[in-house]
């Protein structure tokens, strides 16, 4: 089966009565695409940006973006919460966020043994998804807010572009960590945003930083937070689709490493 990675630029093509049936779209650029009399019977789309400000999805004329918006809003409750603007819609957010998590680590215990480090369809366990927050956490706090020099700790879980970008990866440890030493991290990372939000003012929120991943770009501390709190959220949505992945045995298989 012909494989297409990120040295192929298929931009601008176009593919006439091909069979693309089960064909898997892995961090592709599908903006702009035109998709005219296909069979979508069964498709899975995820899209974690798809609410960015002004972007759109039409389904046969219909934009598609606040309705998802909506639904996963009912699904979890607080979500709607991530892209409040003031220290107290913030803080209020983070904490609904983390009693989101808690009931999702209470559902993960109760699982059979060894169940948080399963992967589904090749991507991260739970417990991998636990590691990338803590990366998340201190790539947008400790390195783009606070400014520390190496802010990352050692159990966290860089993401694929971390990885094919040439950052240094000696920052993190080489062995899987035990389940209970990811959660002693994760726990510390969550208290330190709690920490953060509640000694932060407006007029904090409002400074530039640099982004962590474009220097030469500035952002706000606010939207450093928002990208937290889109993190967690997105994150958790995938940590639940996949329990009831495991749950009933469908697409797992051994940890390999991240997705």
């Amino acid at each position: 089966m012909e494989t297409f990675d990120h040295a192929d630029d298929l931009s601008g093509a176009t593919f006439t009565a091909t069979n693309l049936r089960g064909a898997r779209f892995i961090r592709a650029d599908l903006s702009g695409a035109v998709m005219r009399g296909v069979d979508l019977l069964g498709a899975d789309i995820d899209a974690p940006w798809l609410a960015e400000d002004g972007s759109t999805l039409l389904v046969n004329g219909v934009d598609v973006v606040p309705l998802v918006e909506a639904e996963l809003n009912r699904r979890f409750p607080g979500r709607a919460g991530r892209r409040a603007t003031g220290p107290d819609g913030l803080q209020n957010a983070w904490a609904r966020l983390e009693e989101a998590w808690r009931q999702a680590l209470e559902r993960a215990a109760e699982l059979p043994a060894g169940a948080v480090e399963v992967q589904v369809d090749g991507e991260w366990s739970f417990s991998q998804s636990l590691r990338h927050l803590v990366m998340a956490t201190d790539t947008w706090l400790r390195k783009a807010i606070l400014g520390i020099e190496q802010p990352y700790h050692p159990l966290g879980q860089p993401n694929a572009e971390f990885e094919t970008d040439g950052y240094d990866l000696s920052v993190f440890a080489a062995e899987p960590p035990s389940y209970e030493e990811v959660l002693e991290a994760r726990r510390d990372r969550q208290r330190m945003v709690r920490d953060f939000l509640t000694t932060v003012t407006t007029a904090d929120l409002d400074k530039e930083r640099r982004n962590p991943w474009a220097p030469d770009n500035a952002v706000t501390v606010r939207s450093c937070l928002h990208t937290i709190l889109n993190e967690e959220w997105d994150h958790l949505r995938y940590a639940l689709r996949d329990l009831d992945a495991v749950e009933h045995g469908a697409g797992v298989h051994p940890r390999h490493g991240g997705a």
